[in-house]
């Protein structure tokens, strides 16, 4: 069943405006008449013989189905919103806090923590689908095994719940991520590295709330820069705030806050991935991009996005860092009145990582924004039907 807003022959329409083409010149490419072409586009006249909306299709360069309005990833949005289902009921469960004996055997530590770090790599190749499928488990044997042995493998638990909020923020599901940042909160309670490796998804879920900023900067006040490890998760931290200093509007706080978090990451250098946060030069100058975004600045966001995809550290990020700065940098070039670019940086964002495009609400909503801009390239508009979202 399609859920697209707009009629077939406003679909028409919109597509043959973006082929560039008149009501005249694309009836004669069908051969019909330019009656025909605008009764067509106002609904007055229906389309319902399958060769005539192929003809009209292969006029357009587009596929049958993106006429007819069909969202080929409806029954893959159905399955993806029973997982996430699941991961709801992991997260509901509370077999620690009860000591609620083991039914059957707990699963290994060594194997805990292979699983855990299978799930942060699967999120770092952005492979969401696959992840709303394997967090589920994931989260159940954690929470087993944590009741068994409440002082073994609290790393692990912490893990768990860190890229279980760190997929759901991507979900767009803001509640269940918050409840997933807390729980690695209350599990770090008593260890500061813990705590800190915590504190940097509790950031990205409450990025919106200026009040999470001075949390980010008691997180980090506790964590000493000394080895490189620390300092990835104190110059984390602090990027976090600034971020959410940005969605504030305190540029002078998102200032200094990058600057500070600049002097560690040249200490720390790119290529590293300390406790999953992937600091170093090249994701400061990409926190620069986006701290600039949320102030409206575009020219200088596009401008720090053209200089840092340059440097050498930026081959080295995860496809889903890369693929989330690309969207990034499409909302800089919106602000600059650039759609040829943007929809140019977001093409790149789904080729390396469809999954970022594709499962994320607010990429599918960037990618409408640039649909819609009236100098936007058709291929753009193609996606942005595919997507369900034009």
């Amino acid at each position: 069943m399609s859920r697209d807003p707009l009629p077939i022959g406003r679909r028409v329409a919109y597509l043959r405006v973006r082929r560039r083409l008149s009501q005249q010149s694309f009836a004669d490419r069908l051969g019909k008449s330019k009656s025909w072409v605008d009764k067509v586009e106002r609904g007055v006249r229906s389309l319902e013989r399958v060769s005539t909306i192929r003809e009209i299709a292969a006029v357009l360069r587009v596929d049958p189905g993106t006429l007819l309005g069909r969202d080929v990833q409806a029954a893959g949005v159905a399955e993806r919103r029973e997982s996430v289902a699941r991961i709801r009921a992991a997260l509901s469960s509370y077999p620690m806090a009860f000591g609620r004996p083991a039914d059957r055997d707990v699963m290994s530590p060594d194997r805990l923590v292979r699983d855990v770090r299978h799930a942060w790599m699967t999120f770092q190749h952005a492979r969401y689908p696959r992840l709303v499928e394997l967090l589920p488990t994931v989260v159940t044997e954690v929470h087993r095994a944590h009741a068994q042995d409440p002082e073994a493998g609290r790393a692990v638990v912490v893990e768990a719940y860190r890229v279980t909020a760190a997929l759901l923020v991507k979900l767009g599901e803001g509640s269940l991520a918050w409840l997933a940042a807390d729980r690695a909160m209350s599990a770090a309670a008593g260890d500061r590295v813990l705590l800190a490796c915590a504190a940097v998804q509790l950031g990205q879920v409450l990025r919106a709330s200026a009040r999470a900023g001075p949390v980010m900067l008691a997180a980090a006040s506790q964590v000493a820069p000394g080895t490189p490890e620390e300092m990835s998760l104190r110059g984390s931290l602090l990027v976090q705030a600034a971020l959410i200093g940005a969605r504030a509007g305190d540029d002078s706080v998102v200032g200094e806050l990058l600057d500070e978090a600049a002097e560690l990451a040249a200490q720390v250098g790119d290529g590293h991935d300390h406790y999953r946060t992937v600091f170093g030069p090249t994701a400061v100058e990409l926190a620069r991009v986006t701290a600039a975004v949320d102030l409206a600045d575009g020219p200088q966001a596009v401008a720090r996005h053209e200089q840092a995809i340059g440097r050498d550290g930026w081959r080295w990020l995860p496809v889903e860092h890369r693929a989330a700065h690309l969207i990034d940098a499409a909302r800089a070039y919106l602000q600059t009145d650039d759609p040829t670019n943007a929809a140019r940086v977001l093409l790149r964002a789904e080729r390396i990582a469809p999954a970022e495009i594709r499962d994320r609400p607010a990429a599918r909503h960037v990618v409408a924004q640039v649909a819609r801009d009236p100098d936007a390239p058709s291929t753009i508009t193609q996606l942005a039907v595919d997507l369900g979202v034009l």
